[in-house]
């Protein structure tokens, strides 16, 4: 690895994102500055970049859920750049925050290139996470209903239940910037709210995640009414591989797998970020 010392290192900027978008778009993520701009805002002085002269060839993020769990996501270094050490020295920036506000445990979603950086860093896998995409299905209406303000609460309770973790900050910024009608499922019989499904706008296609669900059935039902709203849209899900029935959902509506991701943990053992409620994730560089 041919290390480069001349490079800039320092904090991500508001400024510096129409350099940030044009590296991320060579290489052809689906992030928007939108998803860009949330991650700032949840974790301000989080983000951190390489400079060479004006213009940002490497990047990394940081978003944190209390002291028990953060993620760090949007590693990308400009091909032309890689093997330099640049991703190191930005994932060393990204842990050396966390680790010195007192964050327990670490993770990210490691593409395969990726991989072997992160365990270097001593990175352990722990579970798999695949990208589903599909073009122009319809999808169909179901019982799921739109979300309203009077059952924000209950979504946020059942989040943290599938989750681990108090995200309903990052869930707020997640509703105000859905693409479509945020949807539930409600148990007929209590009341009681058994999933939710939101959907953004990407760079390549639009984004259906987090979705909860307590089962296959209430997934199901959420994914059809979603991909009723976003008919003739081609569509991304991560799906969480240990959902179950996740990949039969996923067929027979026509999705197609494109590849497979990492879920990485650094630092203390933690069954935080993925239970078997989680059928689509918020995100890569969300968890």
């Amino acid at each position: 690895m041919q290390k480069d010392l001349s490079f800039r290192f320092g904090p991500l900027k508001e400024s510096d994102l129409w350099s940030a978008l044009r590296l991320q778009a060579r290489a052809q993520w689906n992030q928007t500055e939108q998803d860009w701009r949330r991650v700032m805002e949840l974790d301000p002085g989080g983000s951190f970049a390489a400079f060479d002269g004006g213009n940002v060839v490497g990047t990394t993020t940081t978003v944190a859920y209390g002291n028990d769990l953060a993620w760090i996501g949007m590693v990308i270094v400009g091909e032309e750049y890689r093997r330099r050490g640049i991703a190191t020295r930005l994932m060393r920036s990204a842990l050396d925050r966390l680790c010195g506000a007192g964050v327990s445990t670490i993770k990210l979603d490691a593409t395969p290139d990726g991989r072997s950086l992160y365990e270097s860093l001593g990175f352990i896998p722990e579970s798999l996470i695949e990208r589903w995409d599909c073009d122009g299905v319809a999808g169909s209406a179901t019982d799921a209903l739109k979300l309203d303000d009077r059952l924000r609460d209950n979504v946020f309770a059942l989040d943290r239940l599938a989750f681990g973790a108090d995200r309903s900050r990052l869930l707020r910024l997640l509703l105000d910037d859905a693409c479509c009608h945020p949807l539930v499922s409600i148990d007929p019989a209590n009341g009681n709210v058994r999933g939710y499904a939101l959907a953004r706008r990407g760079a390549r296609a639009f984004y259906v995640g987090p979705l909860i669900a307590v089962d296959e059935t209430v997934a199901a039902a959420l994914l059809d009414a979603m991909l009723h709203q976003l008919a003739g849209r081609k569509v991304y899900i991560d799906l969480n591989a240990g959902f179950a029935g996740g990949r039969n959902v996923l067929v027979a509506r026509r999705f197609a797998k494109q590849r497979d991701l990492t879920r990485m943990r650094y630092g203390s053992v933690s069954n935080v970020d993925t239970s078997d409620l989680v059928f689509a994730i918020a995100g890569p560089e969300l968890g």
